[in-house]
């Protein structure tokens, strides 16, 4: 695994993230509007924060990456949970 394919994950896993909140905005405008943008800020905080550990590797390149990649589906993870929850909330509204 190259560094050009981590931050290829890291850039399409996030951006399918996003385009799932905006999605949902854009099919279903005012419900829960403001907690879906706190998710997508969230995400972009990631993004970055994932980045620059990646630009910035410490000790073994390997475990190292290997704990970014953990770090990312972990991370992401916790968000989808977050935004199925807002889904869920916003529909029944």
């Amino acid at each position: 695994m190259n560094l050009r394919d981590i931050k290829k994950d890291i850039e399409y896993v996030i951006g399918a993230f996003v385009d799932d909140c905006a999605l949902f905005l854009a099919t279903n405008p005012g419900k829960n509007a403001d907690e879906i943008a706190d998710l997508i800020d969230g995400a972009v905080d990631l993004y970055n924060d994932l980045r620059d550990k990646v630009n910035n590797p410490e000790g073994a390149k390997r475990a190292y990456y290997d704990g970014v990649r953990k770090q990312l589906l972990e991370k992401t993870d916790d968000l989808y949970d977050k935004f199925s929850a807002a889904v869920k909330k916003g529909l029944a509204e």
